[in-house]
C-alpha cells in the first residue's frame, strides 16, 4: 500500500488550492482564506508568502475597516504580471486576448471570420494579434501558456479539430500550429467553445455555486458544455457534449453530420431564419433581426421564435432527465432566442422533463457574455500553474 501524502505533497496541494481560490474569487483577506480553506492562520501566512515570492500573488493592507485591531492582509492575484494568451475561433469571428491570472482581460483584438474559412487559416491572423499584444507586455511579466476555443469537435490529447460546423471534417492540428507560431514556454491547449464557456460560467459566471450545469452554445451548429458534480464531462477523447447531434426528429431535415433530425437542425441559426422566411440570410445579425421583429409584433417572426423555442424546451427537457442539472445557460444565438421565448421554452421543458429533474432548474443567460470563450480558453492555459504553482519555477 502507498503511504499517505508527504508534507511536500500536502504543501503543494495547499498552494494550488489557495492560488485557485484567489484566481476565481479575486482579492480575499487572509482571515477569509483561513475560514474558506480550513487552514490555520500561520499556514495561510506561510502559503501566501511563498506565492508572493513566486510572483503569483501580492498582499496589501486593506482600507479602513471600522474594526479595532490589526486588519487582515488582502491577498490578490498578480493579474498584470502573470498572463496567458487566449484565442477563440468562432463561426463568424476571430478573437484574441491577453488575460491575467484572475481572469482579467488585459488586452484584446478581434476580426470577422469569413464563413468557410478553415481553422488552420485562422492561425496566422490570430498569431498577428498576439504579436501586436506582445509589444505592450510590461517588463517582468510571466507568460504561462495559451488556450484556444474552437467552434467544433476537438480531440483533447493534441488539439486537433475533427469537425467544424461550416467546413465539415477537417482534422486540423490547430493546437500544434498555434504553439509553433506563437512560441514561448507554454503550449496552446485547445478546447470546444461550449465546453470552456461552461467551465468559466460555472466557476465565476451565471452558474457559480451550481455543481451540475449545462451550457448550450448556438450558431450554425449547437454544442454543449456539461459540468457534473463540479467537474467537466468531456468523454473519451474529448468529444462529449455534442448535444446538437442528439436526434430529436427522425423524420426531420438532413444534418451536416450525415444524420437526420439532429437537434441543431431544429434550433440552430438556419432553423430560425428558415422558419421566419429569411432562409437566404445568415449570421448573428440576421438572427437578431428576427428576434427584434418578434419583439415588435411581427407574426411570422413570432411564429418562428415559438417554433424554435418549442424545440429548445424539448431538448433541454431530455437533457434534464439525463443529467439533472441545477442550471442551464444559453449562449451564442440561443441567448437571443431565449430572451424572447423564455416562457415558451420553460413550458415545453416542463412538459418533457420529470418533475424531480425540472423543479429546481434555473434557466440563465451567460454572465460573461461573449467573453466566456476567451476567459475559458485562458483557463486551459492556467490549469497547470493552478494545479501546482511551483511546477514552472
Amino acid at each position: 500500500m502507498r503511504a499517505g501524502p508527504t508534507q511536500e505533497e500536502v504543501r503543494r496541494h495547499n498552494l494550488g488550492t489557495l492560488l485557485r481560490y484567489v484566481h476565481v474569487h479575486g482579492a480575499t483577506t487572509r482571515a477569509e482564506l483561513t475560514t474558506r480553506l480550513g487552514l490555520n492562520r500561520s499556514t495561510i501566512g506561510a502559503l501566501t508568502a511563498e506565492l508572493t515570492t513566486a510572483g503569483l500573488v501580492n498582499e496589501r493592507t486593506p482600507g479602513e475597516t471600522g474594526r479595532a485591531g490589526r486588519p487582515s492582509l488582502v491577498v490578490q492575484p498578480e493579474s498584470a504580471k502573470v498572463f496567458a494568451y487566449a484565442v477563440s475561433i468562432e463561426v463568424d469571428r476571430l478573437r484574441a486576448a491577453r488575460i491575467g491570472l484572475g481572469g482579467r482581460i488585459l488586452d484584446r483584438r478581434d476580426a470577422e471570420r469569413p464563413r468557410g474559412m478553415q481553422a488552420m487559416d485562422a492561425v496566422d491572423p490570430l498569431a498577428k494579434f498576439i504579436d501586436e499584444m506582445r509589444a505592450d507586455v510590461p517588463d517582468g511579466s510571466r507568460y504561462v501558456g495559451g488556450g484556444c476555443a474552437v467552434a467544433g469537435m476537438v480531440r483533447r490529447d493534441d488539439g486537433v479539430v475533427r469537425l467544424a460546423p461550416t467546413t465539415g471534417v477537417v482534422d486540423e492540428p490547430v493546437g500544434a500550429a498555434l504553439s509553433a507560431v506563437v512560441g514561448g514556454e507554454g503550449p496552446f491547449t485547445v478546447g470546444n467553445v461550449a465546453d470552456v464557456s461552461a467551465l468559466v460560467e460555472h466557476s465565476r459566471g451565471a452558474a457559480m455555486g451550481c455543481d451540475n450545469v449545462i451550457y448550450l452554445y448556438g450558431d450554425v451548429g449547437v454544442g454543449g458544455g456539461i459540468i457534473a458534480g463540479g467537474r467537466r464531462v468531456t468523454g473519451h477523447g474529448g468529444y462529449g457534449g455534442e448535444v446538437g447531434h442528439m436526434v430529436v426528429n427522425p423524420q426531420g431535415r438532413p444534418c451536416s453530420c450525415g444524420s437526420r433530425g439532429c437537434w441543431e437542425t431544429e434550433i440552430g441559426e438556419s432553423a430560425l431564419l428558415r422558419a421566419a422566411g429569411r432562409g437566404g440570410d445568415s449570421g448573428r445579425e440576421a438572427v437578431l433581426a428576427v428576434v427584434e421583429a418578434a419583439m415588435r409584433g411581427d407574426r411570422e417572426a413570432q411564429r418562428a421564435v415559438r417554433q424554435v423555442g418549442d424545440w429548445i424546451g424539448f431538448g433541454v427537457g431530455n437533457l434534464a432527465n439525463i443529467f439533472n442539472p441545477e442550471a442551464v445557460v444559453f449562449g451564442g444565438t440561443l441567448r437571443d432566442v431565449y430572451l424572447v421565448a423564455a416562457a415558451h421554452i420553460r413550458s415545453r421543458l416542463n412538459s418533457v422533463a420529470l418533475a424531480a429533474t425540472r423543479e429546481h432548474i434555473r434557466l440563465r443567460t451567460p454572465e460573461l457574455g461573449t467573453d466566456a470563450a476567451l476567459i475559458g480558453a485562458a483557463e486551459l492555459a492556467f490549469e497547470r500553474i493552478l494545479e501546482d504553482p511551483l511546477s514552472a519555477q
